[in-house]
């Protein structure tokens, strides 16, 4: 019947339009669901001061967003979750500890994560420290992962594969940035050997007919020019006052060399007592250099051990105005004259210091 085809025709019709708007709804819908989650990954976060956070090696994404929404760095965790997920994005979330800035957005948390950037930590190592400070340095670090405590110097030598190699002098001094829970030994192993590849190179720039042969002999006077030198400018003149001195066969006469012999038994001042007692490191009582270094010199200095200022002198005392500054001499009169000059000043400034008149507040 023509009626009946027609009604049926109509009612077909409005489920067609019906089922087009459901669609239509449903795909609205999901375009808003999706740009809500984009949105979630994308906005800035709720915090307002930036946060660490210690990630674990094997740590999934889903713990992670966690312990930031606890934290108040993410919004929703899940949320994000679900977007990653969307995307098909598998992020590889990296250990170590990270710095979360401010208002970060949970994108640029994953790319913190993604791309390892964790926090450095750092440690400075001043040129002229001796190992034993180096060592007590990496012990009270709180961010190093203490492996060598209590091990022997020849120990920590052979766990950094150089077993027999005598420790000081052998470690660069610088200032190191290390991931958190970085081993010690691997701090180590970074300064050492930047310390060998620096002295390879100054070795080979160094001067023709030193008085010395082995780099390591070059090591150990960049040690004791480190030592004295209080200006970097008297650097290569100090080490050209010591090659003078060994190739005339002069004793070193190195108060550095001395306290380093003493050890713990050095009081904060030399006494003649110790000048006279014969050590391997007492060169006032021994000829040419220690047998060993006795810091960890700097480049600089290794630069002036084999590369010495050209110089008449054969002496050099602190004059004692302040400056760090030192009176070089090339005979022994001149240089007894600058030490009396230098024990005057001390003198003076010691009168000085005990006759100067103390603030009264009222």
């Amino acid at each position: 019947m023509p009626g009946s085809t027609r009604s049926t025709g109509r009612r077909l019709r409005a489920l067609a339009v019906a089922a087009a708007m459901i669609v239509l709804l449903l795909a609205l819908a999901a375009a808003g669901g999706y740009f809500w989650l984009q949105n979630q990954f994308q906005a800035a976060g709720p915090a307002a001061a930036p946060s660490r956070i210690e990630v674990d090696p094997g740590a999934s994404v889903r713990s992670v967003l966690g312990r930031l929404e606890a934290r108040g760095a993410v919004r929703n965790a899940r949320a994000v979750e679900a977007y990653l997920r969307l995307r098909g994005r598998e992020p590889r979330v990296q250990a170590g500890t990270y710095e979360i800035p401010p208002h970060a957005s949970p994108g640029e948390i994953i790319t913190l994560f993604e791309q390892g950037k964790v926090v450095l930590e750092q440690l400075t190592v001043v040129e002229g420290s001796t190992l034993g400070e180096f060592l007590e340095a990496l012990e009270q670090h709180p961010y190093v992962l203490h492996t060598l405590r209590g091990k022997s110097h020849a120990e920590i030598m052979a766990a950094l594969g150089h077993p027999g190699v005598h420790a000081e002098g052998q470690f660069f001094p610088d200032t190191y940035r290390f991931a958190a829970n970085t081993p010690d030994v691997a701090i180590l192993g970074l300064a050492y050997d930047s310390m060998q590849r620096m002295l390879a190179a100054a070795w080979a720039q160094r001067r023709a007919q030193l008085p010395f042969d082995t780099p390591y002999q070059a090591l150990i006077l960049a040690s004791m020019v480190e030592k004295e030198a209080a200006l970097k400018s008297e650097r290569a003149r100090i080490a050209g006052v010591f090659v003078n001195r060994l190739r005339k066969r002069m004793r070193l006469q190195s108060d550095p060399t001395v306290i380093y012999g003493l050890g713990e038994k050095y009081d904060g001042s030399i006494h003649t007592r110790d000048l006279l007692k014969d050590t391997p490191y007492n060169t006032y009582t021994r000829e040419g250099l220690p047998p060993t270094p006795v810091a960890l010199p700097g480049r600089e200095s290794v630069l002036a051990a084999v590369q010495p200022e050209p110089t008449d002198a054969l002496y050099f005392v602190a004059t004692g105005l302040g400056d760090g500054a030192h009176h070089f001499s090339r005979s022994l009169e001149e240089h007894n004259s600058a030490v009396k000059a230098y024990l005057a000043r001390l003198r003076t400034q010691e009168r000085a210091a005990v006759h100067k008149p103390v603030a009264v507040h009222p």
